[in-house]
């Protein structure tokens, strides 16, 4: 994650710690951050879904007793934060006697959904379980937003569900993943933001995996992306020097870092020093570092958008000796891929700041885990290649 009002406007948010906390050279020593998909049932068909959720859960799926075994060895890992995700998690039926259990385990918790679930009594049991953020995701508005999500009527429950979490005082989270169908939306979504008081919107860069997997013609060409990155910038700047702090951040291309450095470079040098010192920090990408993921079976997987490889299972191992074995090949890489990368990410002068990008994009267009990640929109001048 990258977070555009931190790195801009000094603004530091609830998950800094996390992000900015700890120097880069301890990256591969902190626990991650957990994405749990807890289950693969979903009441909506998004035409970008990464787990490809569907109507029902395999039979293999972790049972309470199981669950709250893996939340209990990730307590053990010292594991601080895990967000129940999916499918779509409130058709779990434990879901906030997990949640509720992982607080008893010391962690953080945070809540991903599409938010049509989300009725005036859910959203009191969503407060009950004490979820520190509700991620609600949308992808434009109105109509734009069901032809993505596969059902008419998705966008007008998904803000009745924002509008019952901000009335019982729940910090959210507005998702939205761009696409050459939806960019042209981003002022609008901004605008709903202000409008509806919710505390945070983070922006996701197309991943091409799960139903998305042949979705890489929809991606933003590079000049888009950088246009609306500006754009992303601009209205952080708007909405704090209006007095609304609202966290923005985007997310699965850590180009945006170096861009947005590149720009501070030119027009506010201070403020450049102290923005490279936090992408610093943050290190980049950090699939099979600092956040992984655990599908609804117990297969451990590098981060939400690796389900098609897993490292192991927490029925037979527990999470904390799956995640520090780098006998798997792809752990190993992951955890240390500078000498592996190759085309532009491997001569790039920004490694340190992005760590490669997103290795699974770079997988789904070339079929090399290591191959340049294609969605980098940074020109070879700009990252030191034509010198």
């Amino acid at each position: 994650m990258i977070s555009i009002s931190r790195l801009l406007c000094g603004a530091v948010g609830p998950g800094d710690n996390l992000r900015y906390g700890r120097g880069h050279e301890a990256t591969d020593k902190q626990p991650p951050i957990i994405v749990w998909n807890c289950t693969r049932k979903c009441n909506l068909h998004c035409v970008h879904c990464y787990s490809s959720a569907g109507e029902q859960d395999p039979a293999e799926v972790l049972t309470t007793e199981q669950a709250k075994s893996f939340i209990t060895n990730l307590a053990e890992f010292n594991v601080l934060v895990i967000l129940f995700s999916g499918g779509e998690p409130l058709l779990r039926d434990d879901i906030f006697e997990l949640a509720q259990f992982a607080r008893e385990q010391g962690l953080r918790t945070a809540l991903s959904t599409n938010g049509t679930l989300i009725s005036e009594k859910m959203a009191e049991k969503i407060k009950g379980a004490s979820f520190a953020e509700v991620g609600i995701s949308l992808d434009g508005i109105g109509a734009k937003n069901d032809r993505f999500r596969g059902k008419n009527g998705a966008y007008e429950a998904a803000l009745q569900g924002i509008r019952n979490c901000v009335d019982l005082g729940l910090r959210v989270s507005l998702r939205l993943t761009i696409t050459q169908y939806n960019h042209t939306e981003i002022p609008d979504i901004f605008d709903l933001v202000e409008k509806e008081k919710v505390e945070q919107v983070c922006f996701y860069h197309l991943a091409y995996v799960g139903r998305a997997g042949n979705l890489s013609k929809d991606d933003l060409s590079h000049s888009q992306t950088r246009t609306v990155v500006d754009l992303i910038c601009d209205r952080t700047l708007d909405l704090y020097q209006r007095g609304l702090k609202k966290e923005i951040l985007t997310v699965d291309n850590h180009a945006d870092g170096v861009y947005l450095y590149l720009k501070l470079k030119r027009q506010d040098p201070s403020r450049a020093e102290k923005v490279l010192a936090l992408l610093r920090a943050n290190g980049g990408n950090n699939a099979g570092i600092r956040i992984g993921a655990v599908d609804e079976v117990g297969n451990v997987h590098a981060d939400q958008f690796w389900q098609h490889y897993s490292f192991g299972n927490v029925l037979q191992r527990k999470f904390g000796d799956i995640w520090l074995d780098t006998t798997d090949p792809l752990m190993q890489g992951l955890k240390g891929r500078k000498g592996l990368l190759k085309g532009r990410c491997a001569k790039c002068h920004y490694f340190e700041l992005c760590n490669g990008n997103l290795r699974v994009r770079a997988e789904a267009v070339f079929g090399d885990v290591w191959a340049e990640d294609p969605a980098c929109y940074l020109t070879d001048d700009e990252i030191g290649l034509a010198q």
